[in-house]
Parts: C-alpha cells; sequence; structure tokens
C-alpha cells in the first residue's frame, strides 16, 4: 500500500499544506512535508531512547529519542503524533506540543512538530519493522551522548533538540 503524504509550504513557518505525494516520491525529490515526533519520560523522568532498523528509508540503525513519522495527507500533526507513538512504542498518552519548526538536510525537509508524553508505566509494544531496541535513558547521559559528533545518531532529531530550550529538564520534576 503507498502511502500518501501531505505537502507544506517550505515558506510558511507553522505549516500550509499546498498537495500531497507518494512517500516515496517525497522521499526521492526531498519534497517539504510535515513530521512528527513525540519524546517520551517515564515516572522519574527518564526519555525513551531506541535505535531504529537497519531497514528504515532514513538513517538506519541509528539511535533516536523521538518516536514519530511524516504526517498522511489529510491528517492533523497531532492526530499524527498520537498514530505514530501508538505504532511505533504502543503507547496512548496525552501529548503536550513543544516545538514547531522547519528542518531541512540532503535527505530531509520537513516541518516538525515535537511533542512530550508521559509514560504511565504499561508495557512499551516496539515496532518491530521500525524500532530495533529501545530503554529509558537519564537525560542527562542522553544530553552528554548527543554532544558526541561520533555518536550514531538521527541528525534531525539532535537539531531540534538544540532548539528546545532545556529539553532534558523534566518540567514535572522540579
Amino acid at each position: 500500500m503507498t502511502e500518501i503524504v501531505a505537502l507544506y509550504d517550505p515558506t510558511s513557518p507553522t505549516g500550509h499544506v499546498t498537495g500531497a505525494a507518494p512517500r516515496d516520491r517525497v522521499r526521492a525529490l526531498n519534497l517539504p512535508h510535515a513530521a512528527t515526533g513525540v519524546l517520551l519520560r517515564d515516572q522519574r523522568g527518564r526519555v525513551h531512547v531506541h535505535r531504529r532498523t537497519d531497514t528504515k528509508d532514513l538513517n538506519p540503525g541509528a539511535h533516536d529519542c523521538l518516536a514519530g513519522g511524516v504526517v498522511a495527507a489529510g491528517e492533523d500533526p497531532l492526530d499524527a503524533a498520537h498514530r505514530e507513538l501508538r505504532e511505533e512504542l504502543g503507547v496512548d498518552a496525552p501529548l503536550t506540543p513543544v516545538l514547531v519548526r522547519w528542518y531541512r538536510d540532503d535527505t530531509t525537509h520537513y516541518l516538525a512538530h515535537l511533542y512530550e508524553a508521559r509514560w504511565d508505566g504499561t508495557p512499551l509494544t516496539l515496532q518491530p519493522s521500525e524500532v530495533a531496541t529501545g530503554w529509558w535513558e537519564d537525560p542527562t547521559t542522553l544530553r552528554a551522548r548527543l554532544a558526541d559528533p561520533t555518536w550514531p545518531f538521527v541528525p534531525d532529531t539532535r537539531a531540534l533538540l538544540a532548539h528546545w530550550p532545556e529539553w532534558w529538564k523534566d518540567p514535572h520534576r522540579s
């Protein structure tokens, strides 16, 4: 089944849908689209980190701390974030918006809609086609790892976190 992705106007800071295209065309031509990312924290404030499968179309085998993906044609970014969190980690949780920002490199060009969620302790169900393994990591440790440019981490999440002031601080803990 061909996934149809919403295309966005790259001159619009908050996003304006301009059309739709098959996912493979979006990737091949690096068309501007929208994507979501959810930073999931546990009750102790740790962040869920995962390693992407080696079959992912972008950054295979790299680490990431956001569950997310492209916004489908006709889909609201918040609904897409909920869908992706359920698909990738098996979690259904309230989402808090934290950042909307364009990201672009040689392989992807998208309007990022980032959210934060709190895990309630139910078992995670990792999607085998996208998530090779996952674990909970102290955000201070993760922050130190991200400072190492040799650690294989997805470049878009690394760049987006740089624009999220104090992402490593748990808003539920003082």
